[in-house]
């Protein structure tokens, strides 16, 4: 853990003063007497015990410190200063937040629309526009909130730019949801991931969710659209159906998102070909990657390449190749991919139901738990910002009755939850 910050009084910073702000700071000072500073104010939250995901133990009777939407110091036993506002979980265990690494909260199928093909399709990118989409994002992102994920990265199909417009709604405070990191329409071979489709409806809705590429200087000019509409990173789709993006192509995504300080997030499935020609790039993350074998496997651990599998319960290649994985020293990061509606369950309910299958894989709890925290956290984000209850990180915190280490499914009991220092959950009582 890192060397706590010690708690300092609050201090007004000098700053220099154009002749318009210094108009407005007189006048503010005529009609109220005084200038104040626009800062949090500081609080302290008591749990019953903190486990550290990094390290694997249980802090008992921690004292979380926090300010401005930061962990500012962490410690057992402190006094606590006068007037501080206290939040008391003292009977519950607390994490960090979740962090999913692969959504899509703009985008949602229905099962009974399977049994006629492409139905769901249609009924997706036709009768649904970009606002129906925005607002079905918003009950998403809501439900995945509520069910402890502070940050998720969504990764595309969501039209033209509704989760560009989620996640600045949810920004300003117009809509309730995680922190997103959101790509825009997913790059891709001719067709996207559309089945055969009539010539005539080819140019009217692939374009709605995909931006086809098919040579360099598409490739490059892709990524700059991405870039230019409000990518936080870059979704590729490496291979659909017996389209293989080249590995110039591949190249060229890359350096283009590197050169903007965006990440690439590289789905990459039917064998070993799609990866292989992905971790070659420099991608961040393949997303996927049902069946990759050691080779690979190896490459992405000396690379530093995050595996995201978006897998389901009781499939044993799937929990084969976790246990690769594992084996060769690769990070794994949680993403459930989830998208088709339930009657019953929200969709963060859905989402959390999932690291079961990561627990049928034989992944440990404690492993498991660095997927869903500190792993997809320096993914998306980068290192020393989310995934962790330390000193500096923002104050993404989630309660729970057990403790996840002994029950894995603890998590799908969240009973509060705080993102960025703000209680958006307590049903601690």
């Amino acid at each position: 853990m890192k060397t706590p910050i010690l708690l300092s009084s609050l201090q007004i910073v000098p700053r220099r003063l154009f002749p318009t702000t210094l108009i407005l700071l007189f006048i503010s000072i005529y009609m109220h007497g005084q200038v104040t500073e626009n800062v949090e104010k500081p609080m302290v939250l008591l749990a019953k015990a903190m486990i550290d995901v990094e390290s694997g133990t249980t802090i008992r009777n921690p004292a979380i410190y926090i300010r401005n939407g930061k962990i500012e110091t962490i410690g057992d036993g402190l006094k606590i200063p006068d007037g501080l506002e206290i939040i008391d979980v003292s009977n519950k265990y607390i994490i960090p937040g979740l962090v999913d690494a692969h959504t899509h909260l703009c985008h949602e199928y229905r099962r009974d629309l399977d049994i006629v093909p492409g139905s769901n399709t249609i009924a997706e990118t036709v009768l649904r526009n970009e606002g129906d989409r925005a607002l079905l994002g918003a009950k998403n992102a809501r439900e995945m909130l509520m069910a402890g994920f502070t940050t998720v990265r969504d990764l595309g199909n969501s039209g033209m730019g509704a989760a560009i417009s989620l996640r600045n709604a949810i920004n300003k405070g117009w809509a309730v949801g995680p922190r997103m990191f959101a790509s825009t329409r997913a790059l891709s071979p001719i067709g996207g991931q559309f089945v055969t489709m009539a010539y005539e409806a080819q140019s009217a809705i692939i374009p709605k969710e995909y931006v086809a590429i098919n040579g360099i200087e598409d490739t490059r000019k892709a990524v700059r659209q991405a870039i230019y509409d409000g990518a936080d990173c870059i979704k590729v789709i490496v291979n659909n159906n017996s389209l293989v993006l080249s590995q110039e192509e591949l190249n060229m995504i890359v350096g283009e998102a590197n050169r903007a300080g965006l990440k690439v997030a590289a789905h990459a499935t039917h064998g070993d070909d799609p990866s292989m020609l992905a971790v070659k790039s420099g991608v961040n993350s393949i997303e996927h990657g049902y069946t990759i074998s050691k080779e690979v496997l190896d490459v992405m651990a000396n690379q530093g390449t995050y595996l995201v599998p978006t897998d389901r319960i009781g499939v044993r290649r799937y929990q084969q190749r976790i246990q690769r994985a594992l084996q060769a020293g690769v990070k794994i990061a949680f993403g459930s991919d989830m998208y088709y509606h339930h009657n019953e369950l929200t969709r963060g309910q859905l989402a959390v139901r999932t690291y079961q299958s990561y627990k049928e894989a034989g992944m440990t709890n404690l492993q498991i738990l660095q997927s869903a925290t500190m792993h997809p956290g320096n993914l998306v984000s980068g290192k020393e910002k989310i995934g962790l209850i330390q000193s500096g990180y923002f104050a993404d915190i989630i309660a729970l009755d057990e403790n996840p280490l002994e029950n894995i499914k603890a998590l799908e009991n969240v009973v509060f939850v705080m993102k960025e220092g703000q209680i958006v959950k307590n049903d601690t009582d």
